[in-house]
């Protein structure tokens, strides 16, 4: 009777057959693997579109018209992605949709990022989404990216990944001399002008004149990639962590790696879509960019691509109609696919525990994110919640429910509100996260799989 009546989470590693471990390791394998080949957004579209279109995805543009069991794709400006798999009911009824985002915290180049400074070499950076700046100092950083000449022309770089690759480093005062940086708050203590990439330090002979470092290191950058000074100000050039994502712990449980806020719900939910057989809904996936800085943007989900794809699913089904759209997302129903804030017991004193995610105990359902008094949240409606309860518990998939953080101390958002506010039934469902946002986030395999089977079994419903 008490097993019964009361909401006992349970650690999911305990019951696990040998059969269902090795399923488990075998998909994060293939998970760490795709972390490290997707750095940046635009490399884990590249890497996501291989993937669908191996699995039987076409370009909608390239479809004259659609019917049930087609799949379908459309890529936004190489930095977001979006798929279907139309399904047999009348798409007036809803669609089934499970959406996360691409983009994560790092460091972008400003536009005008090349300088020299008494012996060195430097790239300037402007940080991108929530970090603590401290984190970003003595560590081996990348460069990933594409320049854009004037006439259209793209050269795409990535240094600092491969074994005989350079990489570069932001520095840190010694703590002999940094009694007074010591002094300060952690979010004080390192000044975002002060975020500035140490690229090179020998000048070239043949140059006289001042700035000798920085001219050797331009014309290194031009006999490789024919980029001269300039083509910085059309380039997106991100700065990112040089660790390789990698099994943690000596049982290798966890996984640690760059970028998993939000790529592990990303890819977790590419991996359902793709193994979904015979849906019965129409079935949508969204990538999308831009989230760690609000969504805004035309890559982002505040923008009106996505409207635009599902238009453009009912133009080639021949049913688009003055006011489909509005009575097709009314309909609809979503997991937005983000991570949660895992309990870490060393910092457990800003998690009400009743109420804080746990790593290894499934994935999470987030009824609500925002802020003090939920500002900015979608608060999914209990009719909703119940839905997905019932999907889960008779999956016997391991779920937990969570809070980000104790009140008037945690807070967060995701697109779970842009989509809400289309009038579709929306819950945030993805997984805890240790260290989330900085360069080296840590998550539970077992959850990563909870994650891949919730999404495939809210697909089938």
């Amino acid at each position: 009777m008490q097993e019964d009546l009361l909401f006992n989470r349970k650690n999911g590693w305990e019951d696990l057959s040998e059969k269902e471990m090795e399923e488990i390791f075998k998909f994060s394998d293939e998970y760490i693997y795709f972390l490290n080949k997707s750095k940046t957004e635009r490399e884990a579209v590249v890497f996501v579109k291989e993937m669908l279109e191996n699995n039987g995805f076409r370009d909608i543009e390239v479809k004259q018209t659609l019917s049930k069991g087609d799949k379908v794709y459309f890529i936004n400006r190489e930095k977001s992605i979006y798929a279907a798999v139309i399904g047999n009911d009348l798409i007036e009824k809803g669609l089934n949709i499970i959406g996360g985002h691409i983009d994560s915290p790092r460091l972008d180049l400003k536009p005008n990022p090349l300088y020299e400074d008494t012996g060195f070499a430097y790239l300037k950076t402007h940080y991108y989404g929530g970090i603590k700046k401290y984190q970003w100092t003595a560590i081996p950083l990348a460069i990933h990216g594409v320049f854009v000449k004037a006439n259209g022309e793209k050269i795409h770089v990535n240094i600092g990944e491969e074994e005989n690759d350079p990489i570069f480093t932001i520095t840190d005062l010694l703590p002999h001399l940094a009694n007074e940086q010591m002094e300060k708050k952690l979010k004080v203590a390192i000044e975002g002008e002060n975020l500035n990439l140490l690229i090179g330090s020998i000048p070239n002979k043949q140059q006289e004149e001042k700035e000798t470092i920085k001219f050797n290191i331009m014309k290194l950058l031009n006999e490789k990639y024919g980029i001269k000074q300039r083509d910085f100000v059309s380039s997106e050039i991100e700065i990112v962590p040089a660790f390789k994502a990698k099994s943690l712990g000596f049982d290798k449980s966890m996984i640690a790696g760059y970028g998993q806020d939000d790529r592990v719900c990303s890819y977790t939910l590419i991996r359902a879509i793709l193994d979904l057989q015979n849906s019965e809904k129409t079935a949508v996936c969204i990538l999308s960019d831009k989230e760690e800085i609000g969504s805004m943007g035309n890559t982002g989900m505040e923008s009106q691509a996505f409207d635009m794809f599902i238009s453009e699913i009912l133009n080639k089904l021949g049913i688009n109609k003055p006011n489909l759209l509005e009575k097709i997302f009314f309909n609809s129903k979503m997991l937005s696919a983000d991570v949660d804030a895992g309990l870490d017991p060393i910092y457990a004193n800003v998690s009400e525990k009743n109420n804080a995610s746990l790593l290894g105990h499934g994935i999470v359902l987030n009824k609500y994110t925002g802020a003090r008094g939920k500002a900015g949240a979608s608060d999914a409606n209990a009719e909703y919640v119940a839905q997905i309860r019932n999907i889960f518990e008779s999956e016997n998939i391991p779920y937990q429910v969570s809070e980000m953080g104790k009140i008037d101390i945690g807070g967060g958002g995701t697109i779970a509100y842009i989509l809400a506010n289309k009038g579709i039934e929306v819950i945030d469902c993805g997984v805890p996260v240790l260290s989330m946002h900085s360069p080296y986030e840590v998550t539970s395999k077992f959850d990563v799989y909870c994650s891949y089977k919730a999404y495939k079994a809210f697909y089938n419903k």
